[in-house]
């Protein structure tokens, strides 16, 4: 039986931040199997956003997850490096 999907705290300032902006967010957290808590377009590119706290940790299933995948990533703790990771600063 799957756990209830965790967001972590800082989840919504960073996706604010993120639209603030320009960018469209779509959460994901509740997909599971490791896959990155954000979809995010902006500027005609999209990008995969895991969203950690402050002293949060990868699970198993993220850390495969991250390993198999051909495309971009993104792990973040705060709004800047959300906005860094999309290329808004």
């Amino acid at each position: 039986m799957r756990r209830a999907a965790k967001v972590d705290q800082n989840q919504a300032a960073i996706v604010e931040e993120l639209r603030q902006v320009g960018a469209s967010v779509e959460p994901l957290h509740r997909v599971g199997g490791g896959v990155p808590d954000l979809l995010v377009g902006f500027r005609d590119r999209t990008y995969l956003i895991e969203v950690k706290a402050d002293q949060g940790t990868l699970t198993d299933d993220q850390r495969a997850w991250l390993a198999k995948w051909r495309g971009q990533a993104a792990v973040v703790r705060t709004a800047d490096e959300a906005l860094k990771a999309i290329g808004a600063i």
